[in-house]
């Protein structure tokens, strides 16, 4: 089973590359943030590979970091959700942003990913909503209710900003990175201010 290749860019297609590794040419398919970000061809890189094997083919998925590998793997638990899907889901929302629309239960970030309905979504949302955010955001000690906030003063501020007009997930960041730069946190103004603040930023 393939797990990692380091090799040199000899193709790369739109949903795709090719990495020639000592004369051969491994086809793998990657999300579009790879595609974008892995060079030029000719260059050399290295991706974790994740191998499917079904009775009529061997499909290789590449990643450039373990924590999209991870939730590529994690996502097609979800019924309904295959290789294919899970690639334009990570594609439309990298793995920290991923969370958050999880957390905050931000059905329409999810659904801008081609293929994600609003029931698949909300299935989504359902089954992975108690995957904690440490790897992101450390002050995240346990998982968030459903709302995703983890104070009545949080999700004061967080429906507040979704009023006027951003996302709910957006919303979820910019309250959390807020407190994290020292808004004090029982105080649902100070906690606006500051997340209006960051989101400008």
């Amino acid at each position: 089973m393939i797990a990692y290749l380091n090799g040199r860019l000899h193709a790369i297609y739109e949903d795709s590359l090719v990495l020639d590794v000592n004369g051969v040419g491994y086809q793998v398919f990657c999300t579009q943030t790879t595609l974008h970000s892995i060079g030029g061809l000719g260059d050399t890189c290295a991706l974790e590979i994740e191998t499917q094997v079904r009775d009529d083919s061997i499909t290789l998925y590449g990643f450039a970091e373990r924590e999209t590998m991870a939730w590529f793997r994690r996502v097609q638990k979800i019924q309904g959700v295959g290789a294919r899907l899970a690639l334009a889901i990570l594609s439309t929302l990298n793995p920290h942003d991923l969370q958050l629309a999880i957390q905050a239960q931000d059905k329409a970030a999810l659904t801008r990913a081609p293929g994600v309905g609003a029931k698949l979504a909300q299935r989504i949302m359902t089954e992975l909503r108690d995957i904690k955010l440490e790897k992101f955001a450390p002050a995240a000690q346990s998982a968030m209710p459903v709302a995703g906030a983890s104070t009545s003063k949080e999700a004061d501020a967080i429906s507040a900003l979704v009023n006027l007009g951003y996302s709910a997930s957006e919303s979820l960041a910019a309250v959390r990175t807020a407190q994290s730069e020292g808004a004090d946190a029982g105080d649902v103004g100070a906690l606006v201010t500051g997340a209006l603040k960051v989101i400008s930023q």
